[in-house]
């Protein structure tokens, strides 16, 4: 059973090295074709958005990298040094990749902000068919990789991946605002080439933050939600009844480890009850939960005596 149960992980673990290489491969190549045919579009179509817009494709080059090396190191297995595995590296490679895009917004803002103030933008030539052309190839791409990452994030419950599916997705709305500034433009408007290049600004920004403040709860050991704690909570005094036990519960606490979760959990029984007995209703209990809850790494439980006065302040 044990060689059954290694040759079970190494599998898995080529799986996940497969998948990952793949959407490496997908994103960095996409990305590339991509950006090259923006900023030419960009440049010879006479289009700050569009160039705007190829600066931040462009990103999803070193976006996507991050997200590879982050779940590659990630998934690695737990050693000496690092019992509890290497999880917390992907919501480092989260936070990387939302300082990328922060950076990204922020200058592709700060460029279309100056020429709408110094009023460069009516010197510049309207934009030509060729940054429509590219800006509307932009929005099916990039919505396609969208859908295809986050596919594969959701399967590797990767946060990283999760990120840099929505840095594609912030890329096809970019570009529908990109779309919608060069077709004013081109009408007689060119301030609103100007005007997508902020609009984009923001919407880069606005999924930046989210990602940061994503990374950040989930280093920062947040419990789970309410919701999933009840859930927990009711699985466990319905398992313990199936079990004709009479158990109770003294003190239930989860914490997010990048994508996986850790429970502690105080349960309370006879306190006649044998020793081996109540470690088995407890093994019982841990190994159910951890079969019905996947997303669960690691459940600790400790019995009490029932009647046992617990004081929650000597756990904090």
């Amino acid at each position: 059973m044990y060689w059954e149960g290694v040759v079970i992980m190494e599998k898995e673990a080529k799986h996940v090295k497969h998948v990952t290489a793949r959407l490496a491969a997908v994103g960095i190549l996409g990305n590339i074709f991509l950006a090259v045919f923006k900023v030419l579009a960009g440049i010879l179509g006479h289009s700050a958005a569009m160039v705007s817009d190829s600066i931040h494709t462009l990103s999803d080059v070193f976006a996507t990298l991050i997200a590879f090396i982050g779940v590659s190191i990630s998934k690695k297995e737990a050693d000496g040094k690092h019992p509890y595995g290497h999880e917390r590296l992907e919501c480092v490679a989260s936070l990387l990749l939302a300082v990328v895009l922060f950076m990204t917004g922020v200058g592709i803002g700060w460029n279309c902000v100056q020429a709408i103030w110094n009023g460069s933008y009516k010197a510049l030539q309207l934009p030509g068919i060729l940054p429509v052309i590219a800006a509307a190839l932009s929005i099916a791409v990039k919505e396609a990789m969208f859908w295809y990452t986050m596919h594969y994030a959701r399967k590797l419950k990767s946060s990283a991946f999760k990120a840099d599916a929505w840095h594609h997705r912030s890329d096809a709305l970019s570009s529908i605002g990109a779309l919608i500034g060069i077709i004013g433009a081109r009408h007689g408007f060119p301030v609103l080439d100007q005007i997508a290049g902020i609009i984009i600004c923001i919407m880069i920004l606005g999924v930046a933050v989210g990602i940061f403040r994503d990374a950040i709860e989930k280093m920062l050991d947040t419990s789970c939600d309410e919701e999933f704690e009840a859930d927990l909570r009711k699985f466990v005094l319905q398992f313990a009844e199936a079990e004709h036990q009479e158990i109770g519960i003294d003190l239930l606490r989860t914490r997010k480890f990048g994508e996986r979760i850790y429970v502690e959990l105080e349960i309370n029984a006879d306190g006649d009850m044998r020793l081996q007995e109540a470690h088995d209703i407890a093994e019982r209990i841990h190994d159910g939960i951890e079969k019905t809850y996947p997303d669960i790494k690691h459940v600790m439980i400790h019995v009490n005596p029932a009647g046992y006065q617990y004081d929650v302040q000597t756990k904090m």
